[in-house]
């Protein structure tokens, strides 16, 4: 081949790679200018806020975004686009340059939305979610991928402190599909940001917060789910328009997570794909690329997100954000499905000789022993060992039979729990009498359900029999004063540094005479 032909097809070879798109909430970046919608930590000349901490605060954040080497990337607390130019700014001082930007401008809100992108912008578009302070609208850009359309929609939706039901995050879910709607049906576009929900949102949606009677704005209206569970890789290829893949599934369960929030881990940061993704025309998703961003630097020695440092009201220079990256790599060839692990079956006793599940496990006719609120102890075999759910057990109901997906175990003080259901198919009812237990053997083991107990409270423990154990309430107006004869009707022999009664609701017991 001549130099000649050669050079004619080197821009199509360069073209040809994969590229790859992210999101970053970079935790509150400010300027040093009052302007004042700024949150109080962040005002000019209070709590050590100034311009040289604004350099750090550049520094450390083009740090991460020059790590990652996205070639678009959607960010979240920005605060206005003069602040963003500072940020592409540094970027190109440091290597790495964004020639296209875009970024909201929500008058109500005190942080924006915005996308840096190596590919040209041919329009950008705010779609505006309401009226009220802390609403902030989402930003739409279209940009041109070796010609072909792509759009990005950049969210920050109501976060679940100070009030964050439900039904202020709905409506991000329901401005977007209004606009999807308007879309030819072969619109090739990606949703990606900080929801603020898990990817599994219907399953982990808090009691406190739940004012729409479980509907979710990622799973129910975003689509996220049809029927009882999440739509896969398989569905979404031929999925109509609305429906969408939360990419988290491709990760093992105990890895899916970006955010760790009053210490629970959460996968509030999201890429979601429609079919468009799928469907073999112009950009499409490249299978398996979905990742975490989380180089050592992003973590304390305790094994914690190093985030922006703010001690003692004031601003330390040190930290990074209190969220992680995510990204994942698209081309303009075919996706190429392939072929999973399946489900693998096992028992409750191999759950418990496990730390953690790689792949989702099956549990067949599992009966549900006992339940209190989200939270339940489940039996395989009468005589068979129980395991105790954790927050996911919504759905269940005492004395159903049901086949369980698994997704994730954890231990706690020592106690098994399984807190991740990923499928739940019933399969009849069963009297739960029989796999509960009458009094507590010597070689009694955690997550039984013990019943007909009669014993003396005192200092937190239980007498009866000439035995003794701890006993905890759930709930602190349950404790019965010092010396009450108690008759524990049911209640969890749970564990924590040691076996443990767990009483749950002033059901459970009764105080004698």
């Amino acid at each position: 081949m001549s130099l000649r032909i050669l050079l004619l097809f080197l821009p199509l070879w360069l073209c040809a790679k994969p590229f790859k798109v992210a999101t970053y909430n970079v935790e509150n970046l400010f300027d040093a200018v009052c302007q004042g919608s700024e949150y109080d930590d962040y005002l000019p000349g209070k709590h050590c806020w100034s311009k040289e901490m604004v350099e750090v605060k550049l520094n450390h954040t083009a740090e991460v975004i020059c790590d990652l080497n996205a070639d678009i990337i959607g960010l979240q607390e920005i605060e206005n686009g003069t602040i963003l130019e500072q940020l592409r700014v540094r970027l190109k001082e440091v290597g790495c340059n964004y020639p296209y930007a875009s970024i909201t401008h929500t008058k109500e809100s005190a942080i924006q939305v915005a996308l840096l992108s190596k590919f040209p912008i041919q329009n950008s578009y705010e779609v505006k979610v309401g009226e009220g302070r802390g609403i902030r609208n989402i930003l739409e850009v279209e940009v041109a991928v070796e010609k072909h359309p792509l759009t990005l929609f950049v969210n920050h939706w109501k976060s679940k402190s100070y009030n964050g039901y439900e039904s202020k995050r709905i409506p991000y879910a329901e401005k977007l599909q209004s606009r999807i709607a308007t879309f030819p049906p072969e619109k090739a576009y990606i949703i990606l940001g900080d929801f603020n929900s898990d990817y599994n949102a219907y399953e982990t949606l808090e009691e406190h917060i739940d004012d729409t009677h479980g509907k979710t704005a990622l799973s129910d209206v975003l689509q996220t789910k049809v029927g009882d569970k999440l739509v896969t890789e398989e569905e979404i290829i031929t999925a109509p328009r609305g429906v969408h893949l939360t990419l988290w599934q491709e990760l093992p369960v105990r890895e899916r997570w970006s955010l760790k929030y009053y210490g629970k881990t959460s996968s509030a940061d999201q890429i979601i794909l429609p079919s468009t993704l799928f469907d073999g025309r112009g950009v499409e998703y490249v299978n398996n690329s979905f990742q975490v961003f989380k180089p050592d630097y992003l973590f304390t020695k305790e094994g914690y997100i190093y985030r922006w440092k703010v001690h003692k009201k004031k601003h330390s220079g040190k930290g990074y954000s209190d969220h992680l990256p995510v990204y994942a790599y698209f081309d303009t060839v075919p996706y190429k499905i392939e072929k999973k692990l399946a489900v693998e079956e096992k028992s409750i006793e191999d759950l418990y000789q496990l730390d953690a599940l790689k792949y989702p496990a099956l549990l067949k006719d599992v009966v549900v022993v006992f339940k209190r609120g989200k939270h339940a102890v489940v039996k395989q075999r009468k005589n068979g060992r129980g395991i105790f759910l954790f927050g996911c057990a919504g759905k269940l109901k005492e004395g159903d039979i049901y086949d369980l997906i698994v997704g994730q175990i954890y231990h706690y003080g020592g106690l098994k729990e399984i807190t991740s259901l990923e499928h739940i198919e019933k399969k009849g009812s069963v009297d739960t009498e029989r796999y509960s237990l009458k009094g507590i053997g010597k070689t009694m083991q955690q997550n039984e359900v013990i019943r007909g107990i009669e014993g003396i409270y005192r200092d937190n423990h239980l007498y009866w029999e000439g035995k003794v154990m701890p006993i905890y309430f759930k709930k602190r107006e349950l404790i019965p004063q010092n010396g009450s004869r108690l008759k524990i009707n049911y209640a969890h022999l749970g564990y924590y540094k040691g076996l443990q009664i767990v009483i749950y609701d002033k059901k459970d017991f009764k105080i004698l005479e």
